[in-house]
């Protein structure tokens, strides 16, 4: 028996910020995930699977349109005439959906309740399917202590949107523990909710297999499903699919050894060239290191930043999302407890630890409504958030000591 996991479709998530950026493919972008549902349903069909797993999230909460929900059930209805069932729960997001719109789903697609766990068997192939989704957009019960024993006859798949004890970057819903899932007795536990793929237990299997499709520049990397292979009830292979169309990637350059802005460009070039070209790469470049090219690259940032952009295009299917300068000056004489560049620091170390303090003090700089559109984070980052905030104080800090240390070698 074969089994494709998926979880966290996202379908037609929307991509907000693009029109910001000069040349973003906002088209293949806002398509991708349809694309990678498209090749989810091509590779269970060409494997071929025996069922496909859907742990939660397959919209983005309410539907603009009909359109979305009538794009899923047109590749439901492809796993159909193929004779592949579809066992399915609603997740936080799916749950903000039936709020507003819902379409009839094709009859190959099970729909597990929302009210209590349910398990639908299909004997001839062997597989029970336990599962419960979500009645309401945040479920903070422990859904899987009510979920069913297992039928020892049959191979046990245990399907589940939740974060377990938490992970960083999602809320904590349906929380429960391994000990909690391993207790069950089930084989196999199909997870959604993470974006992240993690293999979190091999006995038994606990698997979340992260989302289809990347959706901005914190989702790097590959993704896609999980292809579990079963052989008289035990759990064989466990393997990992592309299916994503666009691949958000974060490319962090050492630009140590420039000692202008000229030679930077050319690192960033080369590391540019090591992008595989195989799909639309949506690439963030971070230039580091203590560099001589420090306050030069910060005086002709917005050369730097187009150069880099424009390198890009010679690349092919790549496209630069954001340049971040994160380079400090080379190593300055110790000065000591005293000295201006000790007290700067000290300042900085203050207004880190004292998060109220430092958002004032952003909010109310006459420079704050002045800062370029670049330097905010393309999924709406704004002032109630602390990693965006010590991100810029950072960079704030970092140019002051660069600009007082090389005044200083200039006197």
């Amino acid at each position: 028996m074969k089994l494709l996991h998926a979880a966290d479709l996202h379908i037609d998530s929307p991509l907000r910020g693009l029109s910001a950026y000069e040349g973003a493919p906002a088209g293949k972008l806002r398509t991708a995930s349809r694309h990678a549902l498209e090749n989810l349903v091509d590779l269970a069909v060409s494997e071929p699977v025996d069922a496909v797993l859907l742990a939660g999230d397959v919209y983005d909460g309410a539907w603009p349109d009909y359109q979305t929900g009538l794009f899923f059930a047109t590749q439901m209805s492809r796993l159909g005439r193929e004779g592949i069932p579809v066992y399915m729960v609603y997740g936080n997001h799916d749950a903000q959906n039936r709020m507003t719109r819902r379409l009839r789903l094709p009859s190959n697609v099970h729909l597990l309740d929302t009210s209590g766990p349910q398990t639908v068997l299909d004997e001839a192939r062997g597989l029970a399917v336990h599962g419960q989704g979500f009645a309401q957009a945040a479920v903070t019960d422990n859904l899987s202590l009510a979920y069913p024993a297992p039928r020892a006859d049959l191979f046990n798949v245990g399907l589940l949107h939740t974060a377990l004890t938490g992970r960083e970057g999602h809320d904590r819903y349906a929380p429960c523990s391994v000990g909690d899932l391993t207790a069950k007795g089930y084989d196999y536990w199909a997870l959604g909710h993470v974006h992240h793929r993690e293999v979190v237990s091999e006995d038994p299997w606990i698997v979340f297999p992260g989302n289809i499709q990347g959706r901005h520049a914190r989702e790097t990397g590959p993704k896609g499903c999980t292809l579990v292979t079963v052989e008289d009830l035990r759990v064989v292979s466990v393997v990992h699919h592309d299916l994503d169309v666009a691949r958000w990637e974060h490319l962090r350059i050492d630009v140590s050894g420039a000692a202008d802005v000229d030679s930077a460009i050319d690192l960033v070039i080369r590391g540019l060239r090591e992008v595989p070209g195989d799909r639309l790469h949506a690439v963030r470049v971070s230039v580091t290191g203590p560099s001589p090219a420090h306050l030069s690259l910060w005086r002709e940032r917005p050369r730097f930043l187009n150069e880099v952009r424009l390198a890009a295009t010679d690349q092919g299917e790549l496209w630069v999302e954001k340049v971040r300068i994160e380079t400090r000056p080379p190593d300055a004489p110790d000065e000591g407890a005293a000295g201006i560049i000790p007290d700067l620091r000290r300042t900085a170390d203050a207004l880190r630890a004292d998060g109220d303090a430092l958002r004032k003090l952003v909010e109310t700089s006459p420079l704050y409504p002045l800062l370029p559109a670049d330097v905010f984070d393309r999924d709406g980052t704004h002032l109630g958030d602390p990693r965006w905030l010590l991100r810029i104080a950072d960079d704030a800090f970092e140019l002051l000591e660069s600009m007082v240390t090389e005044g200083r070698s200039h006197r």
